[in-house]
Parts: C-alpha cells; sequence; structure tokens
C-alpha cells in the first residue's frame, strides 16, 4: 500500500488541458455537420467555464448532451458527460463526478476510443487520489498512461504522466521515481504549449524538491510554475511552497507574504482547496513564532473548510497540528480532542495496520477457541485413563507391527535419500556450469548454445562500441610491484563490470589493461547509445575520484581515455576448447581509434556517435581524423549533460486533465 509522508502531497490538479473537436463521419449531411459544431461549440465553452463557474459549466454541458442525444453524436455525448463531471468535481462532489465520468468512459469505451478512455481514466484517478485511495489512484492512472503510450497523444501522455508521479510522490521511497515521471511530462507540456500544464508539474517537482531538501532547485520550479500560470488559483500551491522554503531558512517575514499572496489568490478564485492549504500555511508560520492562538484561529478556518470539500489527507495534518498548537497553548483537553481525531482519520487511510489488527483478533479467537478444547480433554481425563489400560494389551501388539513396518520405511527412505543427493548434486554442477557458461557469454547466446551446440553469427546494423585504455601503463608497472599493479586492475575493471552491468551493456573482452564493451547486442535496445555515452562518463568519474584517493595517499594517478563509435557489427562465438564472445568490424577499429586519440579524463566521440546524441549532451568538436577504407571522421569530446529523462535510461514502468 502506498503510505502518505508527513506533508499534503501534490495537490495541483491539470483540469481543462485541451477542447476536443468533433466530426461526424456516419452522415456527412451539411445539416448533420452543422449540428456537431455547435455541439462542439458548446463543450467548448463549457470545457473552459469549468475552473471558474462550474454551475454555468455544467448548464451548457447539459445543452451539449441534449443536442447529441438528438442526432445520436456517441462522442458528443461522451464528452458533454465528462465536462458534467468537470463541473461537479469543481464543486468538490466526488460523488456526482464520479457518476458522470464513469458513464462517459463506458462510451468512449463502446466507441473503442483510447484518446477519450485515457482522459476520462486519468481524471477518476485524481479523485481517488483526492480521497487518500492511492492504490485505486495508482491503477487508473497506470491504465491512462497505458493508452496514450499507446496512441501517442502528447496531451495524454503528460497528464498521465504528472498523475502517476504525483501519487509516486506520497511514498517517501519514491520520490525519485516521481521525479522521474514528472520530469518527463514537461517536454510534452511545451509540445502542446500549455502553459497551465508547465505551471502545475514545475510546482510538484518543486514540492518533491523541497521535501528532498534541495532549496535552490526547489525554488527555480516554484519560480517556473508561477511564470507560467500567473495569477490562476493553481499558482497559490507554487506561492505556499515558496513561502514553506523561506520558514525552513527562518525568514519569517517572507514566508508570511507568500502564503498571504498564495491566500489572497485563492480568495478571488473562490478554490476552497487552494484557501485552506494557504490558510494552513500561515498558521504553520505562527506556530514557528509560538504564537499559537493566532496559529489555532487559521488551523480551525482551513479545519471547517477541509471538512466540507472532505479532503482527507488536509484533514489528517489539520488535525495533526491543531493538537500541537492546543498543546503548545496548555489546552490539553483540546489537544487530546484533534489527537485523536488524527488518530481516527488516519485509520481510514491506512488500513494495513487495521489488518493486522484483524488477524491478531482472528489468532486470539483461534487460541481460545484450542484452550476450550483442551479443558474438555481435561474433564474426561479419567474416562481416558479407564479406556487406556483396556486398550493396553492392543495398542502393544500394535507397536511391534510398527516397529517392524519401521524398519521397512528406514530401508526405503535411505534408498530415496540416496536417489534425492544424486539429484542434487547433478542439478548443483548442472548450474555451476550455466553460471561459468553466462560468465564468458551473453545469456541468449549461451542459451542457444546450449540447446543446439553452436551460436549462429548475426550482423547488426548499428552497435555502439566503447574502448577504455590507461595512457602510460607501461611505465606504471616500473614504479609498481607485479601485486599491486594486478590488483588495482582488477579493483578498476570490477567497478567497469558494475557500470556496464547497470546499465545494460555487453562486457567483450579486457586486452591487457584495455577494456571493450558495447551497447546494442545480442538485445537491441533502442536507448543504447544514450546509455554506453552515460557508463563511459561514469568510469571516468570513478577514475577521477580513485585519484584524488591515490594522490592523498602519495601514490601516482592513472590516467584513462576512452573511444566510442557506432555502427554495423558482426557477432559471434569464436573457438571450441574456450568459448569467446566477440565481435568485428570496421566499427571496432574505428572505436579503438576513438580511444586512442583521446586525452585522459575525456570521452572521445565520432561523429556518428554525436548526432544520436547531441540532443542530450554539450559536445566540443576536436578535429578529424583517417580512418582507412572510411575516410576522414569528426571527433567530439563529451562535456555538459542536458535533462535527460530518468525513464529513456532505466526502462522504468498530473492528476485530472482534460
Amino acid at each position: 500500500m502506498l503510505m502518505k509522508n508527513k506533508k499534503v502531497g501534490l495537490t495541483a490538479l491539470l483540469i481543462g488541458l485541451a477542447v476536443i473537436t468533433f466530426s461526424q463521419t456516419s452522415n456527412p449531411d451539411t445539416e448533420l455537420s452543422s449540428d456537431t459544431a455547435r455541439i462542439n461549440a458548446l463543450l467548448k465553452q463549457s470545457n473552459g467555464l469549468a475552473a471558474k463557474e462550474p454551475e454555468k459549466a455544467i448548464e451548457i454541458a447539459l445543452q451539449a448532451k441534449a443536442q447529441a442525444e438528438k442526432i445520436d453524436f456517441k462522442q458528443g455525448i461522451a464528452y458533454a458527460l465528462k465536462n458534467i463531471g468537470l463541473g461537479y468535481y469543481f464543486q468538490e462532489k466526488k460523488v456526482e463526478t464520479l457518476n458522470y465520468w464513469g458513464q462517459s468512459l463506458k462510451i468512449f469505451e463502446e466507441l473503442k476510443d483510447d484518446v477519450g478512455i485515457s482522459n476520462v481514466l486519468n481524471n477518476i484517478a485524481a479523485v481517488y487520489v483526492n480521497q487518500g485511495d492511492y492504490e485505486r489512484g495508482l491503477e487508473y492512472g497506470l491504465r491512462s498512461l497505458k493508452l496514450a503510450e499507446k496512441t501517442g497523444d502528447k496531451l495524454r501522455l503528460l497528464s498521465a504522466l504528472n498523475t502517476v508521479g504525483s501519487i509516486y510522490y506520497k511514498n517517501k521511497d519514491t520520490w525519485d521515481k516521481a521525479l522521474g515521471y514528472l520530469i518527463s511530462a514537461l517536454p510534452y507540456c511545451e509540445a502542446v504549449g500549455r502553459k497551465d500544464a508547465i505551471g502545475i508539474i514545475s510546482e510538484n517537482i518543486g514540492e518533491i524538491y523541497a521535501d528532498k531538501n534541495q532549496m535552490d532547485s526547489a525554488l527555480i520550479y516554484y519560480q517556473r510554475s508561477i511564470a507560467a500560470v500567473g495569477d490562476d488559483p493553481s499558482s497559490s500551491f507554487a506561492y505556499n511552497g515558496i513561502g514553506k522554503l523561506y520558514l525552513k531558512k527562518g525568514d519569517i517575514k517572507e514566508a508570511l507574504n507568500y502564503h498571504n499572496k498564495a491566500l489572497s489568490i485563492a480568495d478571488q478564485r473562490n478554490s476552497p482547496r487552494h484557501i485552506q492549504e494557504s490558510l494552513r500555511g500561515i498558521a504553520n508560520v505562527y506556530v514557528k513564532q509560538n504564537d499559537f492562538t493566532t496559529a489555532l484561529s487559521y488551523y480551525d478556518r482551513a479545519r471547517v473548510i477541509a471538512e466540507q470539500i472532505k479532503a482527507v489527507d488536509a484533514l489528517k495534518d489539520i488535525y495533526s497540528e491543531m493538537a500541537i498548537a492546543y498543546a503548545g497553548t496548555k489546552d490539553y483537553k483540546d489537544a487530546f480532542k484533534y489527537k485523536s481525531l488524527y488518530a481516527d482519520i488516519k485509520d481510514t487511510l491506512y488500513t494495513t495496520e487495521r489488518d493486522k489488527k484483524l488477524g491478531s483478533l482472528q489468532f486470539e479467537f483461534d487460541l481460545e477457541k484450542k484452550q476450550n478444547e483442551i479443558n474438555l480433554l481435561t474433564k474426561d481425563k479419567d474416562l481416558q485413563i479407564v479406556q487406556t489400560k483396556r486398550q493396553k494389551f492392543a495398542k502393544n501388539a500394535f507397536m511391534i507391527g510398527l516397529f517392524l513396518a519401521f524398519i521397512i520405511a528406514a530401508l526405503i527412505y535411505r534408498s530415496y535419500r540416496d536417489k534425492v543427493r544424486t539429484h542434487i548434486l547433478v542439478d548443483k554442477q548442472k548450474n555451476e556450469i550455466e553460471h561459468l557458461l553466462l560468465n564468458v557469454l551473453p545469456k541468449e547466446v549461451a542459451k542457444e548454445l546450449q540447446l543446439t551446440g553452436r551460436a549462429t553469427p548475426r550482423h547488426y546494423k548499428s552497435v555502439a562500441v566503447m574502448f577504455t585504455d590507461f595512457r602510460g601503463f607501461t611505465l606504471l608497472t616500473d614504479h609498481m610491484s607485479p601485486d599491486e599493479l594486478v590488483a588495482e586492475l582488477d579493483a578498476c575493471f570490477n567497478v567497469f563490470d558494475e557500470i556496464i552491468a547497470k546499465h545494460n551493456l555487453e562486457k567483450i573482452k579486457t586486452i591487457g589493461d584495455s577494456y571493450m564493451c558495447a551497447a546494442g547486442i545480442p538485445k537491441e535496445d533502442d536507448m543504447y547509445v544514450l546509455k554506453i555515452v552515460k557508463a563511459g562518463l561514469e568510469i571516468q568519474q570513478y577514475i577521477a575520484d580513485n585519484n584524488e584517493k591515490r594522490l592523498e595517499k602519495g601514490l601516482e594517478p592513472w590516467y584513462l581515455r576512452i573511444g566510442i563509435h557506432v555502427g554495423p557489427v558482426v557477432a559471434g562465438v569464436v573457438g571450441k576448447m574456450k568459448y569467446a564472445y566477440d565481435i568485428w568490424g570496421s566499427t571496432v577499429n574505428i572505436a579503438s581509434r576513438m580511444e586512442s586519440n583521446g586525452e585522459p579524463g575525456k570521452v572521445n566521440i565520432s561523429s556518428a556517435t554525436y548526432e544520436l546524441i547531441k540532443d542530450y549532451y554539450d559536445c566540443t568538436h576536436r578535429g578529424k581524423i583517417s580512418a582507412k577504407n572510411v575516410g576522414e571522421i569528426d571527433m567530439y569530446f563529451i562535456g555538459h549533460e542536458y535533462t535527460i529523462p530518468k525513464t529513456l535510461l532505466l526502462n522504468e514502468d498530473m492528476e485530472v486533465k482534460q
């Protein structure tokens, strides 16, 4: 179960992110086209009013629904129902919201409209998240994301990524995962030109950085959010976030200033959720000043609103904060009252503990039942003794027969145990052989070799090859003992192995102090180039860190060159006595040239590699080299890394969005 941390979490929602237009293809009649156009206009108008005038939005959406029903315009009916639910959502009427969205979802599913289904699933996810039901919210959010990825709809993608990221924020252990989803959503916001989406997702990212105590990063994203949405109600979350940052720094004046700004915007837009969050922020400032009486006046106003809109998450925190504030005024009666309310509402959120308690009660019941059975047996003890005497002779005879049966069973068991021991030994030897085979061959190649006795060579159109080599290694051998040299080289290569394993690369071989690996074989991977570049940079960082330690000990540093090239190769298994998985082709030779023409501490890449990563890294052109049968090749040093979505490299699998 997803557990919440000490904060309310990411409560910002993306509502009304798109106005979908429709066309009626079943009948090209001009009058019918005119009807659908009127319906589309009503839907667009309704959608635009949902946040500011929800009652008016519902009224217009009902008109659109009635007109769509007259001409049996199913898609128009579905979107009208969705807009009605949207109006109720902004009125904080959860039951009505889910009712209309459920009807809308049913029609979209009948139409097999994946974009519409993804839209409504994501909206429903946000409702459950607001109610504190994160498991169900995540279920709907991931279903929405799956359909968005299938359709490639950028608006649906950014909405679903924000929703899933917001839910992962609820658990401190998955904050980094949440950041991955949210940061991945930002490019889609820019692609569809939605400033409101940029504002909300930026604010959510800022909230996570704030919880990770990365204040500078948090402030950057909060300010980016405000710049995107201006004085929209959602900006109050960003203002509150900045207020919390200043409170952590001890700047009371600025903290209060930003929370009051947030409250002013929320009041002007009449947004209950935003108002209660701002009131809590102001109250927390007064608590910091030990002015518990003033703090309680703001907490109480926030409590009333949270109870009215049934914001369970917010209420849990408000009750806890009020209990602490009352204790600060020495009003222990009310402190106990709100502590009890906090405990009650926490029980509704965290059902796992309740399940454990129920299991404990069942266990105690079973124990009591067993004890009653024991007591009953005790009462009949005398009767049992009499029965035992009567059966004594028969029992002795039975024991003799049982003893003989036991001897026979023991002989059978010993034979069985010997067979089991043999099977275990054979299985152990088989596992050891498979383990050794996997140490020298890729899993797919090893499996083919075991099944067929041979491994078929394969041609790959595009593979990234990386070479590393220590500069002046021969000179190092003159200053180190053989044991020291081998130990240091072994330590380096072990770390290299860990890094390439982390990025799912394939180690090819080591030749002296040179290390060779590849990406995109034997299993193709769309992200192979980014992964091998990432691995190369991590290897250079390890060498740099290790050199600092060596210098502190008065030891001579080791300098490493790395070269990468992308191109076609042939891969296969050579040898019979000792199997070896290897690759061949000009790509391998050029990668080696990239390494030998590089510089220590740098990752030198070919122009072919540069073209594939230039959108993710700032690279420096450093001239050309001449390659046999290829001609001149440009070389680049990899420099500053731009933002790479974490989901691209790790293959890891917004709240209501329109």
